[in-house]
């Protein structure tokens, strides 16, 4: 059974409460019915999740992490992960469309600036972020396209263009990697989404996870406050660990939702085959044994959130010990989300695509549209390519080799 403890995490953070698991889950379990309702139909019909989105908001979902003194819930990262495998589970989408968000929420939480209390204000009131770091065309890695220019008035314009752009099509704020044009140093700008300077198209044009709200978002000559553009180096330590470790929750949540279709699909069916093993499919016990099969990955995913969510904890509560052990905690977040990525992607593809064993040619008729759990475990799955973070993994694992907590993506540069 949870109960209640009292715990400090950081030296910039209060003594906060850690609210009851069930308590916690109950505020949005009726929620996460609701969207799982109609998360089938709204992929199919391409709606984006702008209500339900907005519902969970008002909930209080955008404000999980966030200080009970501030408006949110005060919840582990533990807890956030496993409400976002529920979720994920209801409808893969919206975790990875909340992505930017809690992430920046994260940021600001161990921030030691003084703009820290007035953000996480802003999302205890139920604000949300999106996320904008990736140039697009064929910018050089390394560089950095979209600029802010520092104003007479002290304020900053921003100028640019991103590409999977995530969630900032249901955002009030923008979390953009930028370039300021008078000293080169890479910030962070945080752009409210409502004025004229700032577009969005949902251009993503994968075939899988249709509904983030990828896309292109343009920049032109948008208003950025000053106390909004924050030095890129004093970004969280393991910010790439908690965005991987947000998608293995689309992962783990793409193989629960498999099983409960997968279940619902085997106990309704009437038509059986003569070579079966009996009357019907739901005492079949071959067909028992795929969904059995399929419902243990969901298990295993679930417990592999689990573990990378606790060394994402291990590494918030660093920030208060010595130099070393925080170091030593961070590099263990990225090596424990690289681990979980390579182990879950392939468990989360083969356990989606399993579920038509159980089915038969039925099951994949498009009215049902339960190719979407494989479709979206396998895009999620393409994101960060796990084939490096093996490489990555084997390196520490064979030499000692720390792993890399920032990279980028762009054009080789020629030679």
């Amino acid at each position: 059974m949870t109960t209640t403890t009292t715990t400090t995490t950081t030296a910039t953070t209060a003594p906060t409460t850690t609210p009851d698991d069930e308590t916690l889950a109950a505020r949005f379990r009726p929620i996460f019915d609701r969207i799982a309702a109609g998360a089938s139909a709204r992929e199919q019909e391409h709606r984006l999740p702008h209500d339900e989105i907005r519902e969970l908001a008002a909930a209080g979902f955008g404000a999980l992490r966030v200080p009970v003194e501030f408006g949110g819930a005060g919840a582990t990262l533990p807890q956030t992960f496993r409400l976002l495998t529920e979720l994920a589970a209801a409808d893969s989408n919206i975790p990875q469309a909340l992505r930017g968000h809690f992430a920046l929420v994260e940021d600001r939480l161990v921030a030691r600036s003084g703009e820290r209390d007035a953000w996480l204000e802003r999302f205890g009131r139920g604000e949300i972020a999106g996320n904008s770091w990736t140039e697009v065309g064929a910018v050089q890695i390394g560089d950095v396209i979209t600029k802010v220019t520092p104003q007479p008035d002290g304020t900053f314009r921003i100028s640019g263009q991103k590409y999977y752009s995530t969630g900032s099509i249901f955002a009030d704020w923008i979390d953009t990697y930028a370039e300021r044009t008078d000293t080169g140093e890479r910030v962070i700008a945080i752009v409210d989404a409502h004025q004229p300077g700032v577009t969005h198209a949902d251009d993503w044009d994968g075939f899988g996870q249709r509904t983030t709200g990828s896309g292109t978002s343009t920049f032109t000559d948008a208003v950025v406050a000053a106390d909004a553009v924050i030095p890129f180096d004093d970004r969280f330590k393991y910010q790439t660990a908690y965005y991987q470790a947000v998608l293995l929750t689309v992962l783990a949540g793409s193989v629960l939702a498999a099983e409960r279709e997968v279940a619902l699909q085997v106990r309704n069916r009437n038509r059986v085959f003569s070579h079966g093993n009996a009357d019907t499919f739901a005492a079949d016990p071959q067909i028992l044994q795929v969904v059995g099969e399929v419902s243990a990955a969901g298990f295993a995913a679930s417990a592999i959130v689990e573990r990378a969510a606790e060394a994402l904890q291990a590494a918030y509560e660093g920030a208060v010990l010595d130099e070393t052990e925080d170091e030593r905690r961070n590099d263990r977040a990225e090596l424990a989300t690289a681990q979980a990525q390579v182990a879950l992607t392939t468990l989360a593809t083969t356990a989606t695509s399993h579920l038509f064993d159980a089915l038969a040619a039925s099951g994949v008729s498009t009215s049902k549209n339960l190719d979407r759990h494989w479709r979206n475990a396998r895009t999620a799955g393409s994101h960060n390519p796990w084939v490096f973070k093996a490489r990555i993994v084997g390196d520490h694992a064979v030499n000692g080799v720390e792993p890399p907590r920032v990279w980028a993506i762009g054009a080789t540069r020629s030679r």
